[in-house]
């Protein structure tokens, strides 16, 4: 008797499968935009299917290893990644990933949109990049730091080419060293001391306990001045060259050599993200130089790298819950249980169509936040940075908490071939759990959006949309209107209540609720939008998104009936 294989076939094109990604860059880039943009998009995505989807594999079964010294006793601390991780490396450069938003060709073609087609690029490169869509977005918010005019020139056009390079020769990454053990996201704990030193660059010492990308040829270090008191505001950031480049910001190191300084105590063991290569580092004495004047209060700049990794974060969710749902639906369609494909199972279809509910709503969500901050890079749109203020977070925390309750269901679709490890789809849920966790926890971020909403008024622009949005709602469903606009005046009555005393045990307490309401509500009003541009996948998203989230109704049997709409 021959032994049954199931077979597991690859998910869909993910860019022309993809019809709300694809109407999406439609209606945002317009249709010239939008045909600029696919001859790019459709190069990435035939590379994530075939090559990369094979790097990704690689660089997971061969994880990083930290190797001190060298055959002759020296001091070396270099960290040696796959084949496979190296692809990735390549394909982010190749592909313009980090580099898109900061060439003038794409600015001249997309304006402020070349952010959304940059978030196209991500959605397709990263849910299968080894998580290398770590690396790629704290190089992007290293180059938007350096951008800053307050930055040297001489810094800026010393490293801002590297970090935006399309040459996999050229580019490199950054790393990002913030946290320390004592303080966490506690940043007025932070210990390490930057101190001036007579060439002009400066020297730092301290600890620092999670640094993501600890390969990346440089790092964005916060440290506190030498005599600047005390807090987290007159943080400053400082740029740290992990291995000596042809700078003159890194003069008297041989090519290759490690930068004096930096000492990599370990790599850390994580539950997932195991490509990527995460570590615990000294740095004593280690040669850095400021990004900006570090006799200014410097926490501020350093938020310009904060907002943009965050954003990427939103957009690695979004993307990992898309790609996940492609996956399942795949199976289940090749799947047969109860003498049927799995995928005829009123259940199963039920739980799929929730799935791409929640997947499409963490796609626009993830998109605002892009198409938010290129209108604040180019233009400098202060309606646009003022909403960008509470997006970010909401984005982030929202879209963080949905790719874990849907990994998990991701996991669980597969059954028992799920929870093996060969498989790889239990990388889905262990990858997705640092995705809540990463520049800041739930808790944070809620408390984050509560500051925003009670010093900056931040709330002014989401309840503005909100209320556009139900004027868009009420031609395509009365009851979606009334649903948001019941949902926005509860709202507005929270935000003023919660500003009158903002720093009570009861709004303090009720931070996490409040922002994910806002998420929610804020989601809703951008699945409309679209919706009334006419989308009508979008359409059927926001009727059951606004049930689901507002509501707290039931939506299996629509999303059963409307399955093949939905993905």
């Amino acid at each position: 008797m021959s032994r049954f294989v199931q077979p597991v076939p690859p998910p869909v094109d993910p860019y022309a499968g993809d019809g709300l990604l694809r109407s999406w860059l439609e209606r945002h880039l317009g249709p010239a935009g939008h045909a600029a943009a696919k001859g790019r998009l459709a190069d990435l995505a035939a590379d994530v299917a075939g090559p990369l989807r094979a790097a990704h594999a690689d660089a997971e079964a061969h994880p990083p290893t930290l190797v001190r010294y060298d055959p002759w006793g020296a001091r070396v601390d270099r960290i040696d990644t796959s084949a496979g991780w190296q692809a990735q490396r390549a394909a982010a450069a190749r592909h313009a990933v980090v580099a898109l938003p900061y060439l003038p060709d794409a600015r001249g073609t997309w304006g402020a949109a070349a952010r959304v087609a940059q978030h196209a690029l991500l959605h397709l490169y990263g849910p299968e990049s080894a998580t290398f869509s770590c690396p790629v977005a704290m190089a992007d918010g290293a180059a938007a730091l350096l951008s800053l005019p307050e930055v040297d020139n001489g810094v800026r056009e010393a490293w801002l080419p590297r970090l935006i390079s399309t040459d996999p020769a050229v580019a490199i990454t950054s790393g990002q060293w913030m946290t320390e053990s004592q303080g966490g996201s506690d940043l007025g704990r932070s210990s390490t001391i930057g101190r001036p030193a007579v060439d002009g660059s400066w020297r730092l010492t301290g600890e620092k306990w999670f640094c993501s990308a600890a390969d990346a040829a440089m790092a964005v270090a916060l440290a506190r001045p030498e005599g600047s008191g005390r807090g987290s505001r007159v943080l400053a950031p400082f740029l740290v060259p992990r291995y000596a480049v042809d700078s003159p910001l890194a003069h008297g190191l041989a090519p290759g050599a490690p930068a004096p300084g930096v000492t990599v105590h370990r790599l850390k063991d994580k539950l997932g993200t195991r490509a990527l290569p995460t570590a615990e580092i000294g740095l004593h004495d280690a040669y850095a130089v400021p990004l900006g004047d570090p006799a200014v209060p410097g926490l501020v700049r350093a938020m310009t790298l904060v907002v943009v990794t965050r954003v990427h974060n939103a957009a690695a969710a979004a993307g990992g819950m898309r790609r996940g749902l492609a996956y399942a639906r795949a199976y289940a369609d090749v799947r047969h249980v109860a003498g049927g494909a799995l995928s005829s199972s009123p259940l199963h279809r039920a739980t799929l169509g929730t799935l791409a509910v929640d997947a499409a709503g963490a796609f626009a969500l993830a998109g605002h936040a892009f198409a938010l901050l290129g209108r604040v890079e180019v233009g400098a749109d202060p309606e646009a940075a003022a909403e960008l203020r509470i997006v970010a977070p909401l984005a982030k925390l929202a879209t963080g908490r949905l790719a874990v309750s849907s990994a998990s269901e991701y996991v669980e679709s597969f059954g028992g071939a799920g929870y093996v490890e060969d498989t790889g789809v239990p990388r889905l849920l262990r990858d997705a759990q640092v995705l809540p966790i990463w520049e800041g926890t739930t808790n944070v971020l809620s408390l984050d959006v509560l500051r925003a909403l009670t010093r900056e008024d931040a709330g002014a622009p989401l309840l503005a949309r909100l209320a556009a949005a139900v004027d868009l709602a009420r031609p395509l469903s009365p009851v979606l209107a009334d649903t948001l606009a019941s949902a926005a005046a509860q709202l507005d009555d929270t935000i003023t209540s919660v500003t009158a005393d903002p720093g009570s045990p009861t709004v303090l307490a009720g931070a996490r609720g409040l922002a994910l309401r806002l998420a929610y509500a804020l989601t809703t009003a951008l699945l409309v939008e679209h919706a009334a541009w006419g989308d009508e996948q979008a359409a059927l998203a926001a009727r059951l998104w606004a049930r689901r989230w507002l509501r707290h109704e039931e939506i299996a049997e629509d999303a059963h009936h409307h399955l093949d709409l939905l993905c």
